[in-house]
């Protein structure tokens, strides 16, 4: 239900939506007939047969078309319904006696409605003879002459109410365009001078609501020759085979609902005459015409406007195409220099931002935002990258069209507003889940001319238990100033940008399969590099320790008869050895990471490092150091390799320490789903610029004659974080220490530590 402050308690959509196309009633300058197939028996008639046949309507039931008209006339009607098309038939110009020799000339039209049954309406014939085809030939052509040397649209719409208005005479005509929310507004008007003007005036969705622009839709043309007029009923009401009122959709003598006919009183229109503009299957527009006083317009008339009115539309409706024609061209190369661009990068938001102003003007906007992966690329005026990520978010789960576009999303998605000055207008595009291109625009605040006050559209009659709706009695210019708004989106930019997509999307679909190419290419080399690395250091082992018992061997047997230069040429000899071994063992290390998967377990961390300082215990009692941790938590990892990360950090740490006893604290923190580890020292500390390549594989910052080692601890820190899903970083300036993090995944259920637990742990003291 509607909710309206003004008629609590009130379903203003039922009022709004009631079925006028179910109708018992008929304006009274026809008759109406409702006809039983193939016998042509009459089912239904207008209460007025009295007064224009001289025949009482109860004595014309059950009775058939032939007892009402003579027999040619019944045979040519019958002729012309065996064709599918009435059209052809319709008008044909009938004779019915009403008294004695005298005899009534009608224009006769029929059609068939939903129900299957056929209505016969008919109307006074102005005329005994049909309009001839070179008179209504002449008539259209001369409009269209007209139309022909006019190049703008605007004053071609003009020159459509000129021309309707010299053809019916009526004392306003004019052009009524709906916009996509329902209201609508006069693009052309042609006038008596003494009448108050309408033209460029908007108009509330409430003054044609959606039943309305369904008839419109239905039914191309419309009129109501006396707008004061009292209708007459159908006899009977209900009809007797379906036994329920008439479905009157085309009917042209259809009585207008009450609401609109007061809506006439109150604009002092006596006679109205209304032609429908389709386009693409949807009412766009109307041909609206308003007299004074009561004005008749015969059928064959009428159809010659609606004829004219499709002509001269569908001309406006080619104009307006040739409007966009070169505007769409120039996104088509916009589209086509932006595939161009993303396909020659190796990442396609490079490419969309390569030139920004091409993505900017695909899409007309002052800012466009390229949201991909967690992070968002940004060119122009656009929100703050908080505001995008929460816009994604709030797109990620409102909307699942493959295009998005509003011109007020501050009116849909209230945060909006505090940074409407950038992006009132939105255009989105989905490339994948929560991945958008967007483009903003931004508020462009406007006064808008109503034909009275829009919030004033409809008042609610409630009177003797029943509720209706009635037409506002004012239609004073009403002007009201527009905020929160930005100029709207064109469909080509709309169709422009939902191509955009589908070229995102292919050539995302492209790199990804050239991604798990290469990823499948080089998880086959690691694999055979891992293998070569395994088996040589492994294979080198045993020559070397040949090579050590044999340098062994020989001082051992000749250390007598060897000089002093060839003592210390042996013990190069096995200094060198023993570097190899080490380097060998690391290589080892390094290449059994992740040489076999592992099945990661719930474990300790403490225990970890416990094991980890166990093995370095004797350097800690030697250089006095001082190792603190945190709480630890429970880790989905594997004890081994993390044993071994702490121990080559903690180690590492010993290792370059200062003239002061090393200080290490091992810390750990929970980040959103991860675990945050640190280990801090006060030692020597490394500068920034070589941040990165110390977790290279054999990088060293020092000589081996200043600091021992191979280069491969970090290295093998760094790989064990990457297989447990994490990653590995330094902060450290020369001389300030260095503090090492590295982040450990949560997995599966943690287990809570003991309570009671103390904020840092002594393990190790100074001299123990």
């Amino acid at each position: 239900m509607e909710i309206n402050l003004q008629f609590p308690g009130i379903n203003l959509i039922s009022l709004k939506e009631a079925p006028i196309h179910i109708s018992s009633q008929i304006q009274p300058h026809g008759v109406l007939l409702v006809l039983e197939e193939p016998e042509l028996k009459i089912l239904q008639v207008s209460t007025n047969t009295l007064k224009i046949f001289g025949i009482a309507p109860e004595n014309m039931l059950h009775k058939k078309l032939e007892d009402l008209l003579d027999p040619f006339q019944i045979e040519r009607i019958k002729t012309g319904l065996s064709g599918e098309n009435l059209d052809f038939i319709n008008p044909t110009k009938v004779w019915v006696r009403k008294k004695g020799d005298e005899y009534v000339v009608f224009d006769a039209i029929f059609h068939r409605n939903t129900e299957g049954f056929l209505i016969l309406e008919l109307e006074p014939a102005l005329t005994q003879e049909n309009i001839p085809f070179l008179s209504f030939y002449h008539l259209a052509r001369a409009s269209i002459n007209q139309l022909e040397k006019t190049a703008n649209l605007r004053d071609f719409c003009q020159v459509i109410v000129q021309e309707v208005r010299k053809i019916t005479e009526f004392d306003r005509v004019m052009l009524y365009k709906f916009d996509d929310d329902g209201h609508g507004s006069v693009v052309a008007e042609e006038k008596l001078e003494s009448l108050e003007p309408y033209l460029g005036l908007h108009y509330p969705e409430s003054d044609i609501p959606k039943p309305a622009r369904k008839l419109f839709a239905a039914n191309s043309i419309r009129i109501i020759p006396d707008a004061y007029s009292q209708p007459v009923k159908l006899f009977p009401v209900n009809n007797p085979i379906s036994d329920r009122p008439i479905n009157l959709t085309n009917s042209i003598l259809r009585s207008a609902a009450s609401c609109h006919t007061e809506y006439l009183h109150n604009m002092g229109v006596g006679a109205s005459l209304t032609i429908s503009l389709i386009k693409d299957q949807k009412l766009w527009g109307l041909i609206a015409c308003h007299h004074q006083s009561p004005k008749y317009v015969s059928y064959e008339l009428r159809k010659a406007c609606e004829f004219l009115g499709r002509v001269i539309f569908a001309e406006i409706s080619a104009r307006e195409e040739t409007e966009d024609y070169y505007h769409r061209i120039n996104l088509t190369h916009l589209q086509s220099i932006l595939i161009e661009y993303m396909s020659q990068e190796e990442n396609f938001i490079d490419g969309l931002v390569k030139n920004p102003q091409h993505l900017l003007d695909l899409g007309s906007a002052q800012g466009a935002a390229v949201c991909f992966g967690g992070n968002c690329t940004v060119v122009g005026e656009t929100p703050r990258e908080e505001d995008l990520n929460f816009l994604v978010q709030w797109l990620k789960n409102n909307v699942e069209e493959e295009v998005f576009c509003t011109d007020s999303l501050p009116q849909i998605y209230p945060d909006a507003e505090s940074f409407k000055n950038v992006a009132s207008g939105l255009l989105a595009i989905p490339i994948a889940k929560r991945n958008y291109v967007l483009w903003f625009r931004p508020e462009v605040i406007q006064t808008v001319n109503w034909g009275g006050d829009p919030n004033k559209a409809f008042e609610v009659n409630q009177s003797e238990g029943n509720v209706r709706l009635c037409p506002r009695k004012s239609f004073e210019l009403w002007k009201e100033t527009v905020r929160l708004t930005s100029l709207p989106w064109k469909d080509v930019e709309v169709k422009a940008a939902l191509e955009l997509r589908k070229a995102i999307v292919n050539i995302v679909l492209r790199q990804a399969d050239e991604l798990a190419q290469l990823a499948q290419d080089l998880e086959r080399s690691n694999a055979e590099l891992k293998k070569f690395a395994y088996v040589a250091s492994h294979d080198l082992q045993e020559p070397l320790n040949q090579v050590v018992n044999y340098v062994q061997l020989l001082e051992m047997r000749y250390s007598e008869e060897l000089d002093e230069d060839a003592q210390e040429f042996i013990s190069y000899a096995v200094q060198g050895v023993s570097l190899m071994q080490t380097l060998i063992d690391d290589v080892l290390a390094y290449s059994k990471v992740d040489m076999q998967a592992i099945a990661f377990q719930m474990n300790d961390v403490e225990t970890s490092l416990m094991r980890g300082l166990g093995n370095l215990r004797q350097r800690i009692n030697e250089t006095g150091a001082t190792i603190t941790h945190d709480p630890l938590p429970v880790v989905m990892a594997d004890s081994t390799q993390l044993m071994q990360l702490f121990q080559n950090l903690i180690g590492n740490a010993i290792k370059f320490h200062s003239d002061q006893p090393p200080q290490i604290h091992v810390g750990a923190e929970r980040i959103e789903d991860a675990w945050l580890f640190s280990v801090r020292d006060n030692g020597i500390g490394i500068d920034p610029k070589f941040s990165d390549r110390i977790f290279v594989i054999f990088q060293r910052l020092h000589t081996r004659d200043e600091y021992t080692g191979t280069g491969m601890g970090l290295a093998i820190c760094k790989k064990i974080v990457e297989c447990h899903r994490g990653r590995i970083w330094v902060e450290s300036e020369l001389g300030e220490g260095a503090t090492f993090y590295f982040t450990i995944p949560v997995g599966g259920r943690e287990l809570e530590r003991r309570n009671g637990r103390k904020t840092q742990n002594h393990l190790f003291g100074r001299g123990q």
